[in-house]
This record gives structure tokens, sequence and C-alpha cells, in this order.
């Protein structure tokens, strides 16, 4: 089958940092660590497990962020080379395992990346796991029934959604009703990558929420603060009208290109104070700042509007930041929190599963997410996606996927 995978080399990986800073079209050519090639399909484990065929892999913003050798080596541990890349995911079940009971050849389902213990089918199960919070598995790099990994995506053993196959555990995997289309159904992972953070960090009707970046991330924020309930004023920091239309009817909007600084302390009732060298800062500000972009510059500029002891979610993805000013931390005493995947929420009195809250919200037509797929791509025309994706302004591109 056809896939694009990601082999860790440090050859490439050194070579390509290098070349990439030359011209972005490097960190995907013939010298990189990323290929599209011909594969074996994946055999399904013995166990609970399915295999699915591939309909939409996502392209998510943490794929590029691979590609482009942002990430940091601290988290090789945590996958298996070479593994096949794309974790957003949408599909039919194609196959699976005579254990597996709850579901039929040909059902439309959507899988859970998150490769927990469950999901390895690991004896003793963490402590986290048992407590439902699979994001903070203690055993992602134990092999269990399947190999080391994250997520599918970062898995050699269960290949990833940018090929025609992969394979999932009935844990991980979610039929899909009729009312949720292909098209909403790759945007839930973005979804709940926003909504599992603002579920745990869900601001008082008073406080003043400010959302960094109108990118996937940042326009499902808004999303799930308003279809979780939250009525008082949201404010959207917005590089791009394209991005700007998706969440006017939600947020208001403020763009990069106006002064926003005097925006911000007029909205917060604060003052800008001017360092003798370094930029201008607010002495209050927002008590809650959710960051989307994982951009270095957005990140610092979170403690100087950040009220003291508001609180910053980080939900955009990030590896190693240098010359970062921290003061602004310790002396606003502000909590900064960070975020990771998606996990078992506490929602209307009772816990359930993320990716269950999302498909219900779409299934009641409380959110609305097939209008951000703005761009689809064959497997073979990989590299389109990459450079779109890499220029999105240039392409007015929200959310892209390929399709199979």
């Amino acid at each position: 089958m056809k896939a694009i995978i990601f082999e860790e080399s440090i050859p490439k990986y050194l070579l390509t940092k290098i070349l990439g800073k030359i011209n972005k079209s490097f960190y995907y050519s013939f010298f990189s660590c990323v290929k599209l090639c011909d594969i074996k399909e994946p055999e399904i484990p013995k166990g609970r497990y399915l295999k699915i065929k591939t309909v939409y892999g996502g392209i998510c913003g943490s794929d590029i962020n691979l590609i482009t050798l942002k990430d940091s080596p601290t988290l090789s541990p945590y996958s298996s080379s070479p593994f096949v890349i794309g974790h957003e995911n949408v599909g039919i079940v194609y196959d699976k395992s005579e254990d597996v009971e709850g579901f039929k050849k040909g059902e439309k389902v959507i899988v859970d990346p998150v490769l927990s213990c469950k999901a390895k089918e690991i004896e003793n199960i963490c402590e986290n796991c048992k407590k439902g919070e699979y994001s903070r598995c203690l055993n992602f790099n134990e092999k269990g029934k399947l190999s080391e990994g994250v997520i599918i995506g970062s898995c050699k053993r269960t290949s990833g959604s940018w090929s025609e196959y992969f394979i999932a555990h009935e844990f991980q995997t979610f039929k899909l009703p009729d009312e949720v289309s292909f098209e909403d159904a790759i945007l839930i992972d973005s979804f709940c990558s926003s909504l599992h953070p603002v579920i745990r960090n869900f601001p008082k009707e008073n406080e003043k929420v400010l959302v960094i970046g109108a990118g996937t991330i940042g326009i499902c924020t808004v999303y799930a603060l308003r279809a979780l309930g939250f009525k008082s004023k949201i404010y959207t920091l917005c590089k791009y009208e394209f991005q700007a239309e998706k969440i006017k009817d939600f947020s208001e909007v403020i763009y990069l290109k106006e002064d926003y600084l005097k925006k911000f302390a007029e909205i917060t009732d604060s003052k800008i104070l001017k360092p003798i060298i370094g930029k201008p800062f607010l002495n209050s500000g927002f008590d809650l700042i959710f960051e989307c972009t994982g951009n270095k510059n957005m990140i610092e500029n979170s403690l100087r509007w950040i009220t003291p002891g508001g609180k910053i979610v980080l939900i955009g993805t990030f590896g190693i930041l240098n010359f970062i000013d921290l003061t602004l931390l310790w002396f606003k005493e502000a909590k900064i929190v960070g975020t990771n995947s998606s996990s078992e929420e506490n929602y209307l009195n009772e816990r359930k599963r993320c990716y269950q809250i999302a498909i219900d919200l779409l299934k009641n037509k409380k959110i609305n997410l097939k209008e951000l797929l703005t761009h689809k791509f064959k497997i073979s025309d990989y590299k389109k996606a990459f450079e779109a994706n890499l220029n999105k302004g240039k392409y007015k591109l929200i959310k892209s996927a390929f399709y199979f």
C-alpha cells in the first residue's frame, strides 16, 4: 500500500535541518526523513483489534512540526521507527480479529489515536489510565501487543492515517452516526485537542478570555467554548480574514495588522508599560489565555498579556524555544498549563470520553466542523499538500487532509 513514512536518521535529520533553512522544500525532499513509498499492509495483532480502511487522513500542525523537524528529540523514546505518519483519521472497518464483538465490517468509524494501556492490551494498567487519564499514560514507551508509541502515526506496528490502512484497538474506536459525515469526522481530533483543555480550564462568566491564533485549533477552541455554554465575550487574535470568517459570529476578532496591544489595554482596562529594553506589556490583562499557535513570540506575548494570577493554557504544540523571557511568569504569579491530545472528561455530571462528547455535539448540530476542511489531496500529491500547509495564507488553508 502507499504510505508516507518518517524514518529516524541522525544524518538525514542534521542535513535537513541545514538545508531546510535554505528552502522549506528540503524538509520533504530526497534528503529528508519523510518519503512516500510502498509498504506491506499492517497485520491485525492477536487481541481486540480492527483493521481500518482510511477515508481521510488529516494533516495536523504537529505533523508539519514533525516534517520540518521542529519537534524536540526528547520524545523519541515514545515512538518506534520507521512509522507511517498521520493520527487524524476517519474510515471504515475493513477487517477485525475474532475477539472483536462490537463492530461490523463496513461500519463508519473514527479512532482516538492515543495508544494508552488499554489500546496496547497491557496487563498492568497504569494508575493514570485507571483514572481515565489516557493522555497521561505511563506506558507509552512500552510495546504491549503493538510497539512503542504515543499515538497511531508514531507507532511502527499500527501504521497511520497517511496510508490506505491502519490498525486500532476496539477501545480506541468509535462508531459514527449517520448524522456525522466523513468531512465532519476528520475534524474531531482537532476539536478534541481544544475541547479537552477547554473543559478542564473553563472560564467563569465574568472572566476576560483571549484566544491567540485562528488556525484550526484556535477556531475549534472558540467553538468548544460556545458549545459548552460560555456566554461572555471571547477575543481572538487572528492573522487572516478567511480565518475570521469562521469565528466572527462567536468571537470578537482582533487582527495582527491592528494596534492590538492598544486594543487589549482598552478591553482589560490595563496600562501599557514600556521597559528600557524589550517589548511593552500590560500591567493587568486577560484572566485566561488559550495559546493556540505554538509560536515562540506568541507564547512569550501571552505572559505580557495575562493578568496577575491569570492562567495561560498552551494548546499549540511546540518543541525547543530559545531565549524566552519568563520574568513576567513569576512576577505576575501566572499559571501555565499544558495539554496533550484528549482523554476522559467530567461532562454533564458523568465521565465521558472526549471523542464521544464531540460526536454527540456533531450529531445534535451543536457544532459544524466540515466547513473547516478547505483542502483535500491525493497521497501522491503530498508535496503539494506540504507546500500548502507551509503557506496557509497564500492558499487560504484552514484544515487539509489526504483522501483515499
